[in-house]
């Protein structure tokens, strides 16, 4: 299976009022990292101290580093229409899905899945479904979490293992299959076809 793990680092929780930091996506081909996609970015505005404890990301490590509209487009391309996967996916696809609309800019096309709801009903009897103990209950080796290229690799990590528990003779499960777990409906980006801004006159 071919998907794209993805994963934010933002100044808050409010998506329209905190700001994008940091993306990180990975794509995975056949159980393996393909490519990665995976820049920093400048919120022009201070990062909250509360933000910088969480993720380690300072106001000077992104100074000069692009804005959100110029990397919106990229990321798009990047992702094209594969399969999205995130934890806990909602909090992502809203702070993305608020700087698409504001930009009227191309999104990634793809079904989004949430490996939280998922790994409820595949892991149960874990003491919580935080990305970092499921990753310890799956003994993935880790370097840290809290950036997004990191937690990217570990949410495509667990989405091979929940494919890999679910899968029947070795084959994997449908979408549909995927989708019901997650208890959800259909989530995507918004597609914004750009308005031609119109000229006035005065006669």
């Amino acid at each position: 299976m071919r998907f794209i793990a993805f994963d934010l680092e933002t100044t808050g929780t409010v998506p329209g009022v905190d700001q994008i930091v940091e993306i990180g996506a990975v794509r995975f081909n056949a159980g393996v990292v393909e490519s990665v996609f995976a820049t920093l970015i400048d919120p022009m505005r201070s990062i909250p101290p509360g933000a910088t404890a969480v993720n380690r990301i300072t106001d000077q490590m992104v100074q000069g580093k692009p804005r959100i509209e110029t990397i919106l487009a990229s990321f798009a391309e990047f992702c094209e229409d594969s399969i999205m996967v995130a934890h806990n996916a909602p909090f992502d696809a809203q702070f993305l899905t608020c700087d698409i609309k504001k930009f009227e800019s191309a999104a990634p096309r793809g079904l989004i899945l949430d490996t939280l709801p998922i790994s409820r009903k595949v892991f149960p009897g874990i003491p919580n479904y935080k990305l970092g103990t499921i990753v310890q209950h799956l003994k993935i080796p880790t370097t840290g979490f809290h950036r997004a290229e990191e937690d990217a690799t570990y949410c495509g990590q667990i989405f091979l293992e929940l494919i890999k528990r679910i899968s029947i003779g070795g084959k994997p499960p449908q979408i549909e299959n995927l989708l019901a777990l997650t208890g959800k409906p259909e989530l995507h980006f918004p597609q914004i076809e750009r308005q031609p801004k119109q000229m006035g006159f005065l006669f």
